[in-house]
Formats: structure tokens, sequence, C-alpha cells
């Protein structure tokens, strides 16, 4: 299962160095007890939390905004729970492509399978939406693996290397990867072969096509190409959500489709994409440590951009080549699908 050593374009000597340090967390994740690389990474997303002040601060002023009723050590509490997430999920992707299917399949429980096999029975395709929340990238590649292979919107990575290794991870049970320049027509073209396309919805978009919706009671511009795609080819709108289990396993969740706006509909887009955006904010509410809460989602006056461990988390979702405006977009981080 772990296939080739991916190819990988030469880089800088940053770059180089931080191929390094990945390839011998890589190493170690695929190597040591599970526990102890759940406990490892958590520490590594701690000490960030330590150490990048601005991403702190960052995380503790939307959690603040969101929750205007917990106190600011529940904060500060769940803030500690983010970074520790993300540090643990950081090397659970490296550790979890690394594993064969049998083990992979002991890993997961899987609820909700019949509403996947309803959505394709459809023949219009399936588009799942979720966001930077829980272990959404070891479901894409246990969907890919139980399943069937699917179709990711992501952005590409900075570093060269990195992102030929992490492409390499997200393909190894089957998944093709879709990136944004000539994204729209890969999707249509996946959508009318029957085929599932996983797309992140709760970016911070400054595109022509955005649309404001409301996430936690204040405005949050948000891609409408889900809504956009859906409407245009019928292709049923699935949420998925991938949590954490005892003993390092994982519920993989398909929800019920979104259901769509009336034909009629004055705002039909909006009122899709806030549907979506509704289903996402349930589930954060219910596990807030579990999503991305450092990056920048309202652009209201919070706090700047900030460098450090999300050192994307501040940027604009730029529009490509796409004729028609819809721009589905993975963001910071690992993105991908759920």
């Amino acid at each position: 299962m772990t296939g080739p050593e991916p190819r990988v374009a030469s880089g800088s000597a940053r770059h180089r160095a931080e191929d390094l340090v990945v390839r011998a967390v890589m190493a170690a994740a695929r190597r040591l007890p599970h526990r102890l690389v759940l406990a490892g990474g958590a520490g590594l997303g701690l000490a960030f939390y330590a150490l990048d002040a601005p991403h702190r601060r960052l995380t503790q002023a939307n959690l603040a905004a969101a929750f205007p009723g917990r106190s600011p050590r529940d904060v500060r509490a769940i803030a500690r729970g983010v970074f520790g997430h993300f540090g643990r999920l950081l090397v659970e992707i490296l550790r979890f492509g690394g594993l064969g299917r049998d083990a992979m399949r002991a890993a997961v429980d899987i609820e909700g399978e019949d509403r996947v096999r309803a959505a394709h029975a459809r023949g219009c395709g399936v588009l799942f939406i979720t966001g930077h929340f829980g272990f959404w990238e070891v479901h894409a590649l246990a969907h890919g693996a139980f399943l069937e292979p699917i179709a990711l919107v992501a952005r590409p990575l900075d570093n060269p290397l990195l992102h030929a290794r992490l492409e390499q991870i997200r393909t190894s049970t089957g998944n093709t990867v879709i990136y944004r320049r000539g994204g729209l027509r890969r999707i249509l073209r996946a959508l009318s072969e029957h085929q599932g396309v996983a797309v992140l919805i709760d970016q911070h978009v400054q595109t022509p096509d955005a649309v404001m919706v409301e996430f936690f009671g204040r405005p949050a511009a948000t891609t409408s190409a889900v809504a956009t795609l859906a409407l245009r080819t019928g292709a049923p709108v699935v949420p998925v959500f991938a949590l954490p289990l005892a003993g390092g396993r994982y519920r993989l969740i398909y929800e019920h489709p979104v259901e769509p706006p009336p034909a009629d509909h004055p705002d039909a887009i909006r009122e899709f994409t806030q549907r979506c955006t509704d289903v996402l904010e349930m589930y954060v509410r219910r596990h807030p440590e579990l999503w991305l809460w450092m990056h920048r989602r309202w652009r209201d006056g919070v706090e700047p951009p900030a460098p450090g461990m999300f050192p994307r988390a501040g940027e604009e979702v730029a529009q490509d080549d796409d004729p028609h405006g819809a721009h589905p977009e993975a963001g910071p981080g690992p993105g991908a699908m759920a």
C-alpha cells in the first residue's frame, strides 16, 4: 500500500528541509505504536500553540466570537484542543496513508453508506462536502478504499516536494486530485461520468462568485460553486464528517443529502449555500475542538493574517481560468476532502 517513493521536483533549501522533516515524521508515524503517534502529534500541536502567538490569539478571538457564552478559560481550553487535534491530524495523514486496506478497514466505522449508494443511484454524480474538520483526509482515503474512488478538489502546496508526497498519499486508494487550473471542466466531466467529487466549503473566498452566508451568526464569504454545480447538474450534495473514536479509530459519517431550494426561489444559490453551511456549523458546534479556528474565516477585522504553523491561513482564494466563476477550493494545510 505504501507504493513507490514519489518523484519530486527539486526545491529551495527551505523546501528540502521541510521535506526532510516530513519524511522523518512519516517514518516514525509508520513504525511507532499508534497511541505514541497520536500522543506525539498532539504534543507537536501544543508546541505550536505555545510558540505561535499570532495564530493562538486568532483562534481564541474566533472562538470567543462564535461562543460568547463561554468563559475565557473555556475558550483557552478549546483552543489548546484545536492545536492538539491538528497536530494529530498531521501525523495521522502520514501514518494512515501507509496502511494496508485490511488495517484501514479495521480502523473505521462507516455510518450512512446506504445514503451514498442512493445518491449515486440518481445517475448525476455526487458532490461530497465538508470542511477542515475532524479527520477529513483520513475519510477521503477510506472512501476511495471501501466505497469507490472520488475526485478531491484541492489547492497545490507551495512546497513542490511536500506537494508530491501529499498527492501520492491522497491517490494511494484510487482517488484523483483536481487542482484550480481547468478545475471546473474536470469536475463537470467527473459528475457526468457518475463519479463523486469532494469539496471543502469552509474557506473565505474573494472571487466574483462568492456569496455571503451566516456562519456562527456572522457573515462569511463562501464559494457558491457547490450550489451552482448541484443546481446545474442535479448532483446530490452529501455532507461528510470523520470523527475520532476511542482507541485511535474513526467514525465516517455520510449525512442525508442537503435539500435544494425550490426551483422558483429568488436567491437559490445563496440559499443552497446557506443550507450546506448550516450542516457544517452543526458539527462544528458539537465538536469545536475539531475545526480550523486559526483560519481567518470572517474578514471583519478580527486580526490580520499571521505566519507560522498555518502560513496560508489568511490567504484569499484567487479566481482561476474558470469562465463561469464557479470555483470550489480547498484551503490551508493538508486540505482536500473529508
